[in-house]
């Protein structure tokens, strides 16, 4: 997998060549997401006495599927680069994250692991710097900040003409997406998940941000993004996929928080006790299974 390769999505889909090779590269991407989580379902149900849930691996794969669509040359349909920019970035950065994380990874790796695999993986969950990333507040600020430094500075003109760089900012979409979406609505257990009004006003706060940052844009779509290349009517067309896209993306994710809580809620009140936000190990391996 190459960088040059990577950038013939977004910025550089038009380019026949480059198109060729991302090919390839967005089957490979599809294929390293797939092959473990669903090596890790054979083995869960090998191991565990609760059937892994068919609506996870559903998930994992759609999920999977459109990080595969955000890196293949299908995104050269879209004639207008920047929009062609902004449909990669809902994509990698707020829909697949959705997918991945309501596929609950971590849940399927404590039950697919050895009983020494889930006590490293347990500490890992419990270390302070993954405390910190996990908390709702530090990943809406690395999912939405970077969307800030990344349209308001150089670094989208440095993007479109550095495969490497281009390649470092599709990853991020993506881990800081993958974060801020477990952060607030994962059922996988958490170290640091607040509840539920925490984890909501955070969503509301970070779609609010990112709903201004598309308004801004939009209102200076003549200097906006530094560099850019664009015309106005480009940028003012990327602005509006942001804004509504956003919105759509959000919504779902507001979705998937209370339809999380909602369960958690009931299996408390099965259990006659109070409804837990995730933390280690609160949930079992099972747990998440349904």
């Amino acid at each position: 997998m190459t960088a040059d390769a990577l950038a013939a999505a977004g910025h550089h889909a038009a380019d026949g060549g480059a198109a060729a090779t991302a090919w390839p590269v967005a089957v490979l991407v599809a294929a390293l997401l797939t092959a473990p989580y669903a090596a890790g379902v054979a083995r869960y149900r090998a191991t565990m006495p609760r059937a892994w849930s068919p609506w996870r691996t559903a998930s994992w794969g759609a999920g999977a599927l459109l990080v595969g669509v955000a890196v293949s040359p299908v995104l050269g349909v879209v004639p207008d680069p920047a929009v062609r920019h902004m449909v990669q970035h809902l994509l990698l950065g707020m829909l697949a994250p959705l997918g991945l994380v309501l596929a609950a990874p971590v849940t399927l790796l404590l039950g697919a692991a050895s009983a020494r695999g889930r006590r490293a993986v347990a500490a890992v969950l419990r270390l302070g710097v993954v405390r910190v990333l996990t908390h709702p507040v530090t990943s809406a600020l690395l999912h939405v900040g970077g969307l800030v430094v990344l349209y308001l500075t150089p670094l989208y003109a440095r993007a479109a003409d550095d495969p490497v760089v281009h390649a470092l900012v599709l990853l991020h979409f993506l881990l800081a997406g993958c974060l801020f979406a477990w952060a607030v609505a994962g059922p996988d257990p958490a170290p640091h998940r607040p509840g539920l009004a925490t984890r909501l006003g955070v969503l509301v706060v970070a779609a609010g941000v990112h709903g201004a940052l598309a308004t801004y844009l939009y209102a200076h779509a003549d200097r906006l993004p530094p560099g850019g290349g664009h015309t106005v009517a480009q940028v003012e067309a990327a602005a509006q996929w942001m804004y509504y896209g956003g919105d759509v993306a959000e919504v779902l994710l507001a979705v998937a928080l209370f339809a999380g809580w909602w369960r958690s809620r009931r299996r408390a009140d099965a259990r006659g006790s109070a409804p837990s936000a995730g933390r280690v190990p609160a949930v079992s391996p099972a747990g998440a299974a349904r």
